[in-house]
């Protein structure tokens, strides 16, 4: 008789160590044993089921293998736990099935499995039964060399990306999705000849609502099968590092829906949320807080990170909604909130989850990074827990876009008059590791695409957006740029529809497009874009205080300050053809890239501008450069 290859077992599964370790929040990979596992039990191949429901009169497990039935699969309760166990013998792999918990009241529930690997497409709410074990991986080289870099002197420059609206195929099948490795291909292709260094995704944990873009998670392990199974989610990430593209991942334990087969009351009263309203209800958004005091519902989440780190590859987690947790009063009013024990709004419990979230997962020194988007100024962010931080590896800098765009709506006449708008950013640069971001929240909700917030006429808009994107790229920070921004996407992104490609054919898309490829080529180039980010000795102001005019002048530097970087960025349409700019030093400036030119390539023979001893700027060397209207410039020195 043939031996089986699945894990043997028997109904000691879940082990007392297992179940004291998830009682404490420490059992990091509790997702191996809660959930549906194919196993091998007394000689039996079939499908282990475990789940957590300590409020429950009694569980079972329904499917279509036994009508949906919940009298034909009770489970067992394992003592002190709270979770109930069963094996179905003959189960295999893409059985649909969920939890019939019987609440107290008498009451039966049909739930998804919250640690399901696979769902059911969207309108079906059913978990999928799936085996992640058996994919091969060759990103080998890949994994060796994210382990050995440091993030904050490396290049990141991060395309955001909605799968579902990126591209579609003409066909109706699921919405004419692309499958994960029809974006595999495709996407690759274009981050690799854009020049972008990561890919961030949208929505990928299962959700059932589209319009929620994946915010709303039901399915916190499982790849939304909108695009494919788990496996060909592995294929594309796997795919993307053969490349050379890392894939980010947005992340949400700040709040889940509450609809019916989700985590809400999951065993007829409130489990993963707080059972007080004012602290478990987001009033804003109509979702229910995770109670992060709970220590099965902290592992529940950490487990879950580095499930996306470790089973799927991925090489950074960004998560969602960061001050929504912080802060007890987020979006409520007075009197709808409860203060902490020392009567401050602070939730201390989302900051030790914070902590031990990010403890957990830089000690295991995979390369992975965490990303705040993080709203406010909470000190700290991306300091280490034992320096009073809450250990992040980066923050996105939502004070910088919010001044940068702000500025860049402006009438060019009114831009000297809030010239500080866009340099105010550099007071605080180095206080935490920042991520620049023209995200996809400032593309919707009638806040108008990038190409449309721009003053003036069709092509003022498109000469706007060059100095506005060159200016992003050489302030100190990683970048991060939405889907469609960088040809100039003229309508808001609507996640039901594509992206009009068409507009790449276009001669002023087009140009935009090659001059944003250009930038982030130049960017990978010279580490002086992004090596001393987080440091002082990276950046000089040249000239700051240009408002008349509207320029903007400053150095880039790396740690060898031998091919430092001088920039210029005119933001009215004004030519200075008498242009002059201060310099540190004697010698020749090499012009990298321009506005008209866009970058120059090897072959091509680079204008040269040699400084004089003259001052200017207060340096003591400079030169003469006729700046056009919207003019930039970037040289080496």
């Amino acid at each position: 008789m043939k031996k089986s290859s699945k894990k043997q077992v028997g109904l000691g599964f879940i082990t007392e160590v297992d179940r004291y370790l998830f009682g404490n929040g420490t059992h990091y990979e509790i997702y191996e044993k809660l959930g549906a596992h194919p196993v091998n039990c007394k000689g039996k191949d079939g499908m282990y089921f475990a789940v957590w429901a300590p409020h429950a009169k009694a569980v079972s497990v329904v499917g279509d293998f036994n009508g949906w039935d919940p009298d034909a699969n009770p489970m067992t309760v394992l003592e002190d736990s709270g979770i109930y166990e069963t094996f179905v013998p003959s189960l295999s792999v893409g059985e649909l099935y969920k939890f019939a918990i019987t609440t107290k009241t008498g009451k039966v529930l049909f739930k998804a499995d919250p640690y399901a690997f696979s769902a059911e497409y969207r309108p079906g709410t059913a978990s999928v039964t799936a085996d992640i074990s058996h994919f091969k991986w060759t990103d080998a080289k890949w994994m060796e060399k994210r382990q050995k870099t440091e993030p904050t002197k490396s290049p990141m420059s991060i395309y955001e990306v909605h799968l579902g609206s990126w591209k579609k195929k003409n066909r109706e099948k699921k919405d004419g999705y692309y499958t994960y490795i029809e974006a595999a291909h495709e996407l690759a292709d274009y981050v690799k000849e854009m020049g972008y260094t990561h890919v961030e995704l949208m929505g990928i944990a299962e959700h059932p609502y589209d319009g929620s873009w994946g915010y709303q998670v039901t399915g916190y392990y499982a790849p939304t099968s909108r695009y494919g199974t788990p496996e060909e989610f592995m294929y594309f990430v796997n795919y993307l590092h053969k490349k050379g593209i890392g894939v980010i991942l947005d992340w949400v334990p700040a709040h889940f829906p509450r609809d019916a087969h989700g985590l809400a009351d999951f065993d007829g009263q409130a489990l993963y949320e707080y059972a007080d309203p004012r602290k478990g209800e987001h009033p804003d958004w109509g979702t229910k807080v995770f109670d992060y005091g709970k220590h099965e519902v902290s592992n529940f989440l950490i487990a879950n990170a580095i499930y996306w780190v470790e089973k799927f590859h991925v090489d950074g987690l960004r998560v969602d909604a960061v001050a929504s947790m912080l802060y007890l009063d987020y979006g409520r009013q007075s009197g709808s909130w409860v203060p902490n024990k020392y009567g401050g709004n602070e939730n201390l419990e989302a900051i030790e989850f914070f902590k031990h979230l990010n403890s957990v997962l830089h000690g295991r020194k995979n390369g992975a990074i965490v990303i705040a988007e993080e709203s406010t100024a909470w000190p700290k962010v991306t300091h280490a827990p034992e320096d009073g931080g809450l250990g992040f590896s980066f923050k996105w800098n939502m004070g910088w876009m919010h001044d940068f765009l702000e500025y860049m709506k402006l009438d060019p006449y009114f831009r000297k008059f809030n010239h500080t708008k866009m340099t105010f950013g550099l007071t605080y640069a180095t206080s935490e590791n920042f991520i620049l971001v023209l995200s996809h929240d400032e593309v919707v909700h009638l806040k108008c695409s990038m190409i449309n917030k721009m003053p003036g006429y069709y092509d003022d808009k498109f000469a706007n957006l060059k100095a506005g994107y060159t200016f992003m790229m050489g302030h100190p920070g990683k970048k991060l740029l939405f889907m469609g921004q960088d040809f100039g996407q003229f309508h808001e992104w609507d996640e039901k529809v594509s992206l009009d490609w068409y507009l790449t054919e276009e001669d002023k898309h087009k140009d935009l497009q090659k001059y944003v490829s250009d930038l982030l080529h130049l960017y990978k180039k010279y580490p002086a874009f992004y090596s001393l980010d987080n440091s002082w000795d990276g950046f000089q102001w040249i000239n700051a205080n240009d408002g008349d005019r509207s320029i903007f002048s400053f150095i880039r530097r790396d740690e060898t300050k031998k091919k430092n970087l001088l920039f210029i960025c005119n933001f009215t349409p004004m030519a200075r053809d008498d242009y002059r700019v201060g310099v540190p030093k004697k010698g020749n400036y090499t012009l990298l890239l321009d506005n008209v030119h866009g970058m120059y390539k090897s072959g091509e023979e680079a204008p040269v501008f040699k400084s004089v001893k003259q001052e200017c700027d207060g340096q003591t060397y400079s030169f003469a450069y006729p700046l056009p209207a919207y003019g930039t410039a970037i040289f080496r020195f």
